[in-house]
């Protein structure tokens, strides 16, 4: 199916020239709450610490991004301090899940809708879901039920769905080990299988990458602590998450080191798969956050300047790989676009 028009403006407000969505992000919340706060050795800071912290991010960056993601809850000042270039992506999710039960159940803000993210000048929804195919049927009915609400309502709304799932372990081992890293391949694959089905209405799926660099042997970003694929089957499973996808897809950085995640876009790369672009977030600013904390706002603006646009740049010039998102759609969507 055809992007309608309302959808196809949003691809392209958060696209590049190329069709490819060189996106940075800044949605983070409760994770970046903390953060900020341990770094001031305080229990808590202020909401406008979060709104400053955001507003720097997205001055800077959308010099250099096609678009920014943001929250509504903290992040609207920033919005009006993008690169007027830069489309508009705006989280539609609470920030962590519901801990009082099991399987990371996700919800909404609840303040907003579609329509009023659309208003507040949104090109782009954005949704995070905590998925796993391993969890119990019960529990994936749920999230799948909730995914297609949010399709429905987007397609009310005639504006592109970006679904971000996020693998866990539900029997609540470390997602950072070994263990976990040689089960995500299939987690990542069956998640994007399940997800580019039509019935979600989603636009465009942010997906993890479907390995653990830390444990791809013959990669800089080997750990050293065992591995769980060798390089060549690291890019062969690329490849296999990447041939079930039937909508466009970006990858996120999910919170590693922009050295790590710069490796990552050259092993896609070298895989040959068709991935449209990136939201990539931490990777770019993350290291900026006890800069911020400890030496103020001027000083971060200075690093932003110079290490953070060395990052983004880092990312944009593995994204020359990348293909455009409406390529997905064949050649008559990519004629009317030219």
């Amino acid at each position: 199916m055809k992007p309608t028009p309302g959808k196809l403006a949003g691809m392209k407000a958060v696209s590049d020239s190329r069709g490819v969505i060189a996106a940075a992000a800044m949605d983070q919340r409760g994770s970046l709450q903390k953060s900020l706060a341990k770094e001031k050795g305080v229990p808590n800071v202020p909401e406008s610490m979060l709104e400053d912290f955001k507003s720097i991010v997205s001055e800077v960056l959308t010099q250099y991004a096609s678009a920014i993601l943001l929250d509504p809850e903290y992040g609207l000042p920033a919005a009006k301090r993008r690169n007027k270039k830069a489309g508009l992506l705006l989280a539609y999710e609470q920030t962590g899940y519901d801990n009082n039960r099991p399987g990371r159940i996700p919800d909404l803000l609840n303040h907003w809708s579609v329509r009023r993210l659309k208003e507040a000048g949104a090109d782009c929804i954005k949704v995070l879901i905590y998925y796993s195919p391993f969890d119990s049927k019960e529990i994936n009915d749920e999230k799948h039920a909730f995914v297609e609400r949010i399709g429905d309502e987007c397609r009310g709304q005639d504006i592109p769905y970006f679904l971000e799932f996020v693998g866990y372990d539900p029997q609540g081992g470390d997602e950072k080990g070994l263990e976990y890293a040689k089960r995500k391949p299939e987690s990542v694959i069956r998640s994007m299988e399940e997800f580019t089905k039509e019935n979600y209405g989603i636009d465009v799926m942010k997906a993890e990458v479907p390995i653990n660099m830390k444990f791809v042997e013959g990669t800089k970003s080997y750990a050293g602590k065992g591995a769980a694929y060798s390089r060549k089957e690291a890019l062969e499973l690329f490849r296999k998450s990447a041939a079930v996808a039937r909508k466009p897809f970006i990858y996120l950085s999910a919170g590693v080191s922009n050295e790590e995640f710069s490796e990552t876009l050259e092993l896609a790369a070298e895989s040959g798969v068709k991935f449209n672009g990136v939201l990539c977030g931490r990777a770019t600013w993350a290291a900026g956050v006890p800069v911020f904390a400890k030496q103020g706002e001027k000083a971060f603006v200075e690093w932003m300047k110079t290490e953070g646009v060395k990052n983004i740049q880092n990312v944009n010039e593995r994204l020359k790989a990348a293909t455009p998102w409406y390529d997905v759609y064949g050649t008559e969507l990519k004629a009317a676009l030219a």
